[in-house]
């Protein structure tokens, strides 16, 4: 499979803007893409209509088996991110936090990350590392995420494996030599492939890209780094 096969997103009526960091980076630094973006009323790229149940839309593939924050089963925010993409931790430093705290803890939302790495070379192996620290523990799945966003400059295709193991050894609990020893080795390869294969079957081409769910249905979907305000307009709580 091709993890760098970089498709352009199909426009629809009802779309407010489109931006995001776009998948045509060579380079292992962070950069790329402007802000904007907006919601649209359905899935334009695959015919999804809004009102598609979570489990018949494409963007829930799998989705037991996704990092969830949250109990919430009927509203959710399923994120479609890249480590490396700078408009992701643009959304990440100023709006997640704002997400958990007023929709993921107080149980109106649930939260469900899927790496999908097609902007910078180094978030391939970072996502191999967030599944590799996922099936060893949640928490520090988490704990990890954080930390590749809020020091995603500092990350390249030459670090990231050595620096991933000393932020998990530091800071979590797990055996983080494993952890990444699993990542080098491929052994968490086929969870990575089930999030990229559900970004290429929806036709993503940039990052950050949101499919939300209220009310046991597909809502519409949010593209860029944008605002609370454009989430919790987009889910009616």
């Amino acid at each position: 499979m091709d993890r760098r096969r970089f498709l352009a997103s199909a426009a629809t009526t009802a779309t407010l803007g489109l931006a995001g960091c776009t998948g045509n980076a060579n380079d292992g630094s962070g950069g790329g893409g402007g802000y904007g973006g907006g919601a649209d009323g359905g899935d334009g790229e695959t015919g999804t209509p809004t009102g598609t149940p979570i489990a018949d839309h494409p963007a829930a593939a799998d989705l037991d088996a996704q990092p969830t924050l949250g109990e919430a089963t009927d509203t959710l925010i399923i994120a479609f991110e890249d480590p490396s993409c700078t408009l992701c931790r643009r959304f990440e430093r100023n709006t997640y936090p704002r997400l958990v705290s007023e929709l993921v803890e107080p149980g109106e939302a649930a939260f469900v990350y899927r790496g999908y790495p097609i902007i910078y070379p180094w978030g391939e192996p970072a996502a191999a590392v967030l599944e590799a620290t996922y099936a060893a523990d949640e928490a520090a799945f988490w704990a990890l995420k954080d930390h590749y966003y809020a020091e995603q400059s500092s990350f390249s295709t030459d670090n990231v494996y050595e620096a991933s193991q000393s932020f998990l050894a530091d800071e979590t609990a797990i055996d983080a030599g494993a952890v990444v020893d699993a990542a080098r080795n491929g052994e968490a390869d086929d969870a990575v492939a089930v999030d990229v294969d559900a970004g290429e079957r929806l036709e993503i081409g940039q990052t950050p890209e949101f499919y939300l769910f209220a009310d046991g249905v597909f809502r519409t979907t949010v593209r860029g780094a944008q605002g609370y305000d454009v989430f919790e307009s987009a889910l009616g709580v």
